[in-house]
């Protein structure tokens, strides 16, 4: 349940003074301040658990409230920074959300503005205070979304933290509540960090984390520290995808689509950056880019990084995509002579074709081997009968001389075939 406290401003200062600045705690009541037109302001605050309500009133009658038109002037810092924040409220009560400071130094002043001119009738002195909040033990306090379903947030302890403190985290979106699935932690085996993932995220529905700072001697409820995120606000996308070149029209085209996100995806939503080697980098709200290639560099290559940037305003890019090797001078005339050649091989191969049709070359090459004629298969088969023819006799003779008279006339029967032999030709060498 949230705390409150009230602490009413009851210091009224000197007419003759122009402006008049001081500054006290919230324990001692804050001032009022007047100006040397009798214009003054009371301010009081409400505490909540993680806001401070800043409320104020002021001595104006009703006849001037009717009459002129009324602003305030609030400005503040936080502890520890320097960038000091100015508003113009027409309410009389602001709303501060510490976050993870430890206070804030305010001051607020009444303006009677004409209506018509809106030139200042009168003005009060500022009223100045200053809020101290419990310490803050964490510092460095990052949070992401990526691949759609999976969140990050890390912190810092800062070196005055009690050394037997532990930090412990927690989110609430959507009515519901979700306890750190795994902490990182460092060597002091203090969680310096949370990691979850699975998680459904509604891009228009705020984050909102708790980080609770425990003594663990003591066991005590330690301090809490909150703050807000929209979902899309803290959304690291992927790189774009389906990067691809074209060439068209002597101009190099890199297309490319978005990657998918937890909120709106209208093509609007998006802004690019381009980096081409050897180019300073472009910001791009299409899904392409084109340049001329007429003067290109030595090394040439693309990537694409994108964020959300219209619809809500993100601070994170993406990482670069992979590298697109594009027409480099090389790569170019790589590509033109290709075509060429491809262009001549057409070229060659229809002439080639002409000049076979021409030339009957295709006949000789596809010719079948012919058959033997009809003289060279008789003088083949006239060989081979006189072969046979020869054999017969060579046979013949054997046989008349195995059969031939007794063996005193043998000599002699021998010598008369061997001359007939030699008569005919038939005699072996």
């Amino acid at each position: 349940m949230a705390r409150v406290t009230v602490a009413p401003v009851m210091l009224i200062i000197s007419f003759f003074q122009r402006k008049t600045l001081f500054s006290t705690s919230l324990a001692s009541g804050q001032p009022d301040a007047v100006d040397d037109l009798g214009l003054h302001n009371i301010l009081w605050i409400t505490k909540h658990e993680s806001r401070v309500i800043l409320s104020w009133n002021n001595n104006l009658t009703e006849e001037e409230t009717e009459n002129y038109t009324v602003k305030y002037i609030l400005s503040y810092k936080f502890f520890n920074t320097t960038h000091e924040r100015k508003e113009r409220l027409k309410e009389k009560k602001k709303t501060i959300r510490l976050e993870l400071h430890s206070g804030f130094n305010a001051k607020v002043k009444t303006q009677l503005l004409a209506k018509e001119t809106e030139d200042i009738i009168k003005e009060s002195g500022w009223t100045e205070f200053t809020y101290k909040a419990p310490p803050v033990y964490i510092q460095n306090l990052s949070c992401i979304i990526y691949n759609i379903s999976f969140f990050n947030c890390t912190w810092h302890i800062k070196t005055e933290a009690p050394e037997d403190t532990q930090i412990f985290f927690s989110y609430r979106h959507v009515g519901k509540d979700f306890e750190c699935q795994q902490y990182i932690k460092n060597a002091r085996k203090k969680n310096i960090g949370c990691h979850m993932k699975e998680i459904y995220f509604q891009p228009s529905r705020k984050i909102n984390l708790n980080i609770t700072v425990r003594d663990l001697r003591n066991n005590s409820g330690g301090l809490s520290y909150y703050k807000a995120f929209v979902p899309q606000t803290i959304e690291k996308l992927n790189p774009p995808i389906n990067v691809s070149v074209s060439l068209e029209n002597r101009s190099i085209i890199i297309h490319w689509k978005p990657p998918p996100t937890i909120g709106s995806a209208r093509s609007k939503c998006f802004l690019y950056q381009v980096k081409i080697t050897d180019r300073k980098i472009v910001d791009v709200t299409a899904e392409k880019y084109e340049y001329p290639f007429h003067k290109p560099a030595k090394k040439c290559a693309a990537q694409v990084r994108v964020k959300k940037d219209v619809c809500i305003r993100n601070k994170i890019w993406s990482e670069w995509s992979e590298p697109v090797f594009i027409h480099s001078e090389k790569t170019v005339d790589v590509m033109l002579l290709s075509l060429t050649l491809f262009c001549l091989l057409i070229f060659l191969g229809g002439l080639l074709i002409c000049a076979f049709r021409r030339y009957r070359c295709l006949e000789v090459i596809t010719t079948p081997v012919p058959h033997p004629s009809d003289n060279i298969k008789t003088w083949l088969a006239a060989d081979e009968t006189h072969h046979q023819k020869q054999m017969s006799m060579q046979m013949e003779m054997h046989s008349e001389v195995t059969m031939g008279t007794p063996e005193e006339n043998g000599d002699e029967i021998i010598l008369k075939q061997w001359r007939r032999l030699k008569a005919s030709g038939l005699e072996n060498p």
